[in-house]
């Protein structure tokens, strides 16, 4: 198996094939759509249009395209969660980055679907985006045990139409997302995986169930066609019966 790895907005992504190697004019593409967004999204880089428009420098009325079209998707992922998604920080700063990551490895996947590659997993800060097989069998993604960095709570095939897998939660950069409940009680989520046909989707319903909390968890969960597996404060592990047979976990 290929593997091309790089460092790029702030983590590492890894594209594995199955077969060869993409042409290094493929590869190039791919790095240059995730530094593209970097340049275009990141809040950590003070000449960055985003941080333009945060700081005030630039009017988003005045912003191009992309980063308008950008906004927009957010504000409807938020309206499709009642709020619980959201697209600004508590002051009120507009910050993409629920969405920009998912939105760069879709961009990612069409440079590879239009260079005739048909088999390959795409691995970007723990979100996982797959295509084809691997020599006739599913890819198979782990799903890191958040109380164990350096473990697996469990192995997740993505086949068929579920090709994206995203996790969001507290164990790896602690309490970055706003909660509708406190998020030190018990029942809170600790971390929550989601497996959807779409990367977007599943990066945005992962950080808004984590952020909903079990009380609206069944709420979200049937407004979205997705699988989820959630790990609470307590260390209860629950999965929705389209990964009930994943070895280890329980039904929700």
């Amino acid at each position: 198996m290929a593997v091309h790895v790089f460092d790029t907005m702030g983590t590492t992504v890894s594209l594995r094939f199955a077969g060869a190697i993409a042409a290094p004019a493929v590869l190039t593409q791919v790095e240059d759509v995730f530094r593209a967004f970097d340049l275009r999204f990141s809040l950590y880089r003070p000449a960055s249009e985003l941080s333009r428009v945060a700081a005030g420098e630039l009017l988003l009325t005045r912003a191009s395209t992309e980063l308008r079209e950008a906004y927009a998707e957010a504000l409807e992922w938020s309206r499709h969660t009642d709020g619980v998604f959201t697209p600004h920080r508590p002051d009120g700063v507009i910050d993409l980055s629920g969405t920009v990551k998912a939105k760069a490895m879709d961009a990612a996947a069409t440079v590879l679907e239009a260079a005739g590659e048909s088999a390959w997993m795409l691995a970007v800060g723990g979100d996982i985006l797959t295509r084809g097989t691997v020599g006739g069998e599913p890819w198979q993604a782990g799903v890191v045990d958040p109380d164990d960095r350096g473990g697996l709570l469990c192995v997740i095939e993505l086949s068929g139409r579920r090709t994206a897998l995203a996790s969001s939660g507290t164990a790896e950069r602690g309490e970055h997302i706003w909660r509708a409940s406190a998020g030190s009680v018990p029942d809170a989520f600790r971390q929550v995986t989601v497996r959807a046909d779409d990367i977007v989707t599943a990066d945005v319903v992962a950080t808004a169930l984590v952020a909903a909390g079990p009380e609206r968890y069944q709420d979200l969960l049937d407004r979205f066609d997705v699988d989820a597996i959630t790990v609470d404060n307590s260390g209860v592990v629950t999965a929705t019966p389209g990964l009930r047979r994943v070895p280890g976990l329980a039904p929700a």
